[in-house]
């Protein structure tokens, strides 16, 4: 998303001066997107810092024991326990497990979230269901959102991230050549740009050619935030709305700071998700407050 030159930002991935308080309002938009994937990933190795993950709300967070779920009373004889069928695995307590809205179809889950509205700061974790069950996937990463912080109701040419539940988008991005993605991919080069001006046919979508204006981004000039990026599917299909909701929101490399309302990651991390994300299992992001979570 790119930003007047008074705001200090001139992309979705500049940073800002400060991070200011964005108290949000109470619409949510949980729209998703893509297609579904077919079948589980390979068990995960699971994450070291898993204990780390925000707890949701009482009423969405509880979820039995291990010891209760899935195991045998201990006062059973062992000769009762089968011995034929493959184990059933645990169920984890983690934030994956405890989200309501996920498509059954979705097979990788990314999560970002932060301490509350006002704040830049996130935290970004990765799951791959297997077996039907949410496992951690690549740990705990540090991430920047948008300088306002995340809002509910995101508009064009606010530096705020919005809050949701979205799907990727079908071509992946950079000013280098592809990395080993599963997507499709684009290397960047002159005249490509993301279109966010509210008044073009072709809003919030990439283009080649003509800059589009308004707040449209140059993508080959900015570096090395967009190096590589994925697109999030906020916005995509674009709904009609006065002020305009937003474009042009993406995971893309991390700067000095916030950013105009894209989810950016250290370069090495932001690779690993990059390269671990297949179209095949549906992936889905998460974006929230810790605190709101249970939303989803």
């Amino acid at each position: 998303m790119a930003l007047l030159g008074g705001l200090g930002l001139t992309s979705c991935a500049a940073p800002g001066q400060s991070d200011t308080v964005d108290a949000g309002s109470t619409s949510v938009d949980t729209s998703v997107t893509g297609a579904p994937g077919p079948t589980d990933s390979a068990i995960p190795s699971p994450s070291p810092s898993a204990s780390r993950s925000p707890s949701l709300s009482a009423s969405r967070s509880s979820s039995p024991s291990a010891s209760r779920s899935t195991k045998p009373s201990l006062s059973r004889s062992p000769s009762h326990v089968p011995t034929s069928k493959a184990a059933t695995p645990a169920a984890e307590s983690n934030i994956a497990s405890r989200l309501h809205t996920i498509p059954a179809s979705t097979r990788q889950l990314i999560v970002v979230y932060s301490s509350g509205y006002g704040t830049s700061v996130a935290s970004l974790e990765t799951f791959e269901k297997v077996n039907g069950v949410w496992r951690p996937k690549l740990g705990v990463m540090s991430a920047r959102i948008g300088t306002k912080g995340f809002s509910d109701s995101h508009m064009e040419g606010v530096p705020t991230t919005p809050t949701g539940v979205y799907g990727i988008g079908s071509t992946m991005y950079g000013v280098h050549a592809n990395p080993g993605v599963k997507y499709s991919y684009h290397q960047l080069v002159a005249n490509d740009y993301w279109d966010e001006n509210p008044s073009s046919s072709t809003y919030n979508s990439f283009v080649h050619g003509t800059n589009p204006g308004g707040y449209s981004e140059a993508l080959w000039q900015t570096v090395p935030q967009y190096n590589y990026f994925a697109v999030i599917n906020y916005n995509i299909p674009v709904r009609a709305a006065t002020p305009a909701r937003g474009s042009g929101i993406f995971l893309h490399v991390m700067g000095s700071g916030g950013t105009a309302g894209c989810v950016s990651l250290a370069q090495s991390n932001l690779l690993r998700v990059l390269e671990w994300l297949d179209p095949a299992a549906s992936p889905r992001i998460v974006m929230a407050p810790s605190q709101n979570l249970g939303r989803y």
